[in-house]
């Protein structure tokens, strides 16, 4: 499995040569360092640890920048851990970059949506709403809560609450060109989150 960790930088739109327009999203991904690498002798299970992101040192507790200096390699601002088949593969302080990606890879990218705040049903959910008619006081309200047989409301009932600023994938994107020079991955596509906001790419689960 391939993984990177990047930023998103926001929509463009290019050309193929045949003169079609794809929009793509622009994400700065990488330059990702190998802070740790989990087996299964040591932890359990195949994993590897990855920071992405530069921060100020005195932004970093001592436990962490133990952690970090370690590894050989300088603070980062996010950490993130992969499953992988064989960690052997990985070694510490090694670099990861926007070439661990080629044109025409399925990547999975996930990334926390914008938030919308606190939303009605229709909204949130884009549930029917009332009957628009003249005395109507049903237009944009709830509804029925269930049948009065249960006496509850069940888990995962529409109802008005928070929109976004949730935890999101899209899956099966396809990667239209990876400039290596520039730190940069084209994605056929929209991804989640607001600019400058992290995400994560990954192989896709449906490429496998």
């Amino acid at each position: 499995m391939k993984a990177i960790l990047g930023k998103k930088i926001g929509m463009t739109q290019i050309f193929t040569p045949e003169g079609a327009l794809i929009p793509v999203t622009a994400i700065e991904a990488g330059p990702c360092y190998v802070t740790q690498v989990k087996t299964n002798d040591n932890d359990g299970y195949e994993a590897v640890q990855v920071g992405f992101g530069a921060v100020k040192p005195v932004r970093v507790n001592k436990p962490m920048q133990g952690h970090f200096d370690k590894a050989g390699v300088a603070a980062a601002r996010y950490l993130r851990e992969f499953r992988v088949d064989d960690a052997a593969e990985f070694t510490t302080g090694q670099t990861i970059a926007a070439d661990v990606f080629e044109a025409g890879d399925k990547v999975d990218v996930t990334g926390t949506s914008k938030g919308k705040g606190f939303a009605g049903t229709i909204k949130r959910y884009g549930a029917h709403r009332g009957p628009m008619s003249h005395g109507s006081k049903h237009k944009r309200k709830t509804g029925s809560l269930g049948a009065a047989g249960p006496s509850r409301v069940f888990k995962g009932h529409h109802s008005p609450g928070r929109k976004g600023n949730a935890k999101t994938t899209v899956q099966n994107l396809e990667v239209v060109k990876v400039d290596v020079e520039n730190n940069l991955i084209l994605v056929k596509g929209a991804v989640p989150g607001a600019k400058k906001s992290l995400v994560v790419l990954q192989t896709s689960v449906k490429s496998k």
